[in-house]
């Protein structure tokens, strides 16, 4: 969700006091067009006094759970003069932009979640006429909505195995509906499916891997949908994304080899170390979901007591949630028989490195030619099959199983 920086926001002139309610403003003692006596229209005596301008603002006074996406004013027969909107209670003001033709105003950016508001707007007719509107609203609260935390962010290219994963901050109980207001479509025409892995995570993809060079746009219009009882969402935002070349690497356990192949050639085969006979690597089809030049690994966080704490791991990409990851390795025991020769680690698939996370080496080559969303395939370990939601490594469910567990 992206949140407004308050304090960066242009202070606007100073504000009069607000009227509570959907009010005409008036002169003491006069009409509420003050200033057009005389000028009445040809309707007779006393017609045209008050404004043909009326103003709607979307958030009705006194409302609370009011729309962080679409608040905002309109106006019909009429245009705005000015609309004015403050942080309630500390007078800062919220940045806005009044459309060409002077009949809409919005927020430039999203409106907080649980803040109250404060609106006052004015208008004119096409005889100069004046009329204005005022609301004090609140937008929903966090208790009363969710959000989905999503990737691959917008503008991102990333490998062909990546998929599009939503996790909400909230159970979903109407998986239906909020899935119904998500669509992901690609211009390769592959036809995608959503799956949930239980009541707060959504993923999408296609039946094989996204077609290299192909643009997908994720269209999420959750603001107002119900996801559960009392609880709504409030997101309403377009993402696209580029799937960059293909690329998947295929490490073989049996011969401590992995092969790199991009758009169907292959560019170098190099050795790994694979997890040890005590602490093997899962098979299958593993999607990079992070990378870290380097990184602390402490075998505590991943349930294995004290038996290793290393604070400079090269060139590390995430491959699952659990903890297995590829990563450059300077610390194997020269002494013992060269690289790549049999597995000594603790379920990771290790590449030759050297400390500081500099000099040509294998792990180097592979994690400047790697992206998130490339695709590393473990096969022949002794180990059983990594599980589809452990990582973004839906790609090991059959695709009959996947488009069973959309809520359509």
């Amino acid at each position: 969700m992206t949140t407004p920086d308050i304090a960066a926001r242009r202070v606007l002139g100073a504000c009069a006091a607000l009227v509570v309610g959907a009010l005409t403003l008036t002169a003491c003692g006069g009409s509420a067009d003050a200033g057009n006596e005389g000028k009445g229209d040809k309707g007779g005596k006393g017609a045209g006094t008050t404004s043909a301008a009326e103003i709607v603002i979307s958030a009705e006074d006194g409302s609370t759970g009011a729309s962080i996406n679409t608040t905002g004013v309109k106006v019909s027969d009429g245009t705005l003069t000015e609309v004015r909107m403050t942080v309630a209670g500390t007078g800062e003001a919220v940045a806005g932009a009044l459309s060409a033709d002077g009949r809409s105003w919005k927020p430039k950016e999203q409106l907080e979640r649980g803040t109250k508001y404060e609106i006052a707007a004015t208008a004119k007719d096409a005889d100069g006429r004046t009329s204005a509107a005022n609301s004090i609203f609140t937008t929903v609260s966090s208790a009363g909505s969710f959000i989905g935390t999503y990737t691959p962010d917008n503008g991102t290219t990333v490998g062909v195995g990546m998929p599009v994963s939503f996790t909400f901050d909230k159970a979903i109980t109407d998986r239906e509906a909020v899935q119904s207001h998500i669509t992901v479509t690609s211009s390769s025409g592959q036809q995608v499916v959503g799956h949930w892995f239980g009541s707060q995570r959504l993923d999408f993809r296609p039946k094989e891997y996204w077609k290299a060079g192909s643009e997908v746009t994720m269209k999420i219009d959750l603001d107002g949908v119900q996801g559960a009882n009392g609880v709504r969402g409030v997101q309403k935002k377009t993402v696209t994304f580029t799937v960059g070349r293909s690329q998947v690497s295929t490490v073989d356990v049996d011969t401590q080899t992995m092969t790199v192949v991009r758009d169907g050639r292959t560019l170098r085969t190099v050795p790994i170390s694979s997890g040890s006979a005590q602490h093997t690597t899962y098979n299958g089809q593993m999607v990079i979901s992070e990378k870290f030049t380097q990184t602390r690994m402490n075998s505590r966080t991943v349930g294995l007591g004290g038996e290793y704490d290393i604070r400079d791991v090269p060139h590390a990409m995430r491959l699952t949630t659990s903890g297995t990851f590829i990563h450059g390795n300077y610390w194997y025991n020269r002494g013992n028989p060269p690289f790549g020769r049999e597995g000594t680690s603790h379920g990771c698939v290790g590449l030759a490195d050297v400390r500081g996370a500099q000099g040509d080496t294998s792990a180097k080559w592979f994690y400047d030619n790697s992206l998130i969303g490339d695709v590393v395939i473990v096969k022949n370990s002794p180990d059983k099959t990594v599980t589809p939601d452990n990582g973004l490594n839906g790609w090991n469910m059959a695709w009959s199983e996947w488009t069973a567990g959309g809520a359509g």
